[in-house]
């Protein structure tokens, strides 16, 4: 069998075999060198976070059951999207292809933060109390549903090569683990890192409570979206070891558990986090 044959018929099990491995890393991590001291019990944080992993997992595998490779398998055996237009050399529009998805990727995640409905799914993602590997999993079954049918229109309208939006979910979802992990990484390797990956310290500035701090840092793999528009902050301004974590409005224990964290969209107003909101009121 030829090994992109082998990686389109086994997508699914590299995914999972990547998600778990970095898991499993970044908690085995957590556990030796951890960078700040958690302020909530690890084990019910990890159930409830774990479990609404799990069911996105679910709420995926049931209403898109071909995933992103399958969208791009489908692009490509009809020849339609941008790429499949031109001839263009393979290794030129895979790398192409990754940059465009990871461009998607943070102008979704934008998207997210500038529009106060879109917020109020997504703040179930910001409203963990601390910050490890498990928050990289926690996201409402909404927003799920809202962005992957974006990623899967990007895919086709560019007609991305097969192997690279393979080889881009296997690592968007695994750096998505990394970069949330409670991880100490050495200030010399960070700051040379983060010119080419979102690190650790960079992206826990995104899960400040600090509003302005929140509404910076968004790229998940590559750091260079946020230096280029301009949403790029390198430091909290309290510091890593003093910065809060969460938002505001839900920060009680009861706020930790999976049917709250549901709910949470319909509850209480939007905050000062949306983008759009805070301008508003400034």
């Amino acid at each position: 069998m030829p090994f992109d044959t082998f990686l389109l018929s086994n997508d699914s099990a590299i995914r999972l075999g990547f998600f778990l491995g970095m898991f499993a890393l970044m908690a085995a991590w957590e556990l030796i060198a951890p960078r700040r001291v958690p302020g909530v019990s690890k084990p019910v944080r990890w159930t409830h976070n774990i479990s609404i992993a799990i069911i996105n997992v679910l709420l995926v595998r049931v209403l898109f059951p071909s995933a992103a490779v399958g969208v791009a398998v489908f692009a490509e055996e009809r020849g339609t999207g941008l790429l499949n237009m031109f001839v263009i050399p393979y290794p030129l529009a895979f790398v192409l292809s990754l940059l465009a998805l990871d461009l998607a990727m943070y102008l979704v995640h934008l998207m997210f933060h500038a529009v106060p409905a879109l917020w109020r799914v997504h703040r179930v993602h910001h409203a963990d109390v601390d910050f490890d590997v498990t928050t990289g999993a926690r996201f409402h079954p909404i927003q799920i549903l809202l962005a992957v049918p974006i990623k899967f229109a990007v895919i086709f309208v560019l007609g991305l090569p097969v192997l690279a939006v393979l080889a881009f979910e296997t690592v968007f979802n695994a750096l998505s683990l990394f970069n949330h992990a409670n991880v100490r990484v050495p200030r010399t390797v960070d700051h040379i890192l983060r010119w080419f990956l979102v690190t650790p310290d960079m992206h826990r500035v995104h899960h400040s409570v600090d509003a302005t701090e929140t509404n910076s840092n968004f790229s998940f793999v590559l750091p260079w979206w946020d230096r280029l528009f301009g949403t790029y902050r390198a430091q909290p301004e309290g510091g890593h070891e003093r910065l809060a974590i969460g938002v505001d409005q839900f920060r009680t224990p009861q706020d930790f558990r999976l049917d709250r964290m549901l709910l949470q969209p319909f509850r209480d107003d939007t905050g000062p986090y949306a983008i759009n909101r805070r301008w508003k009121t400034s």
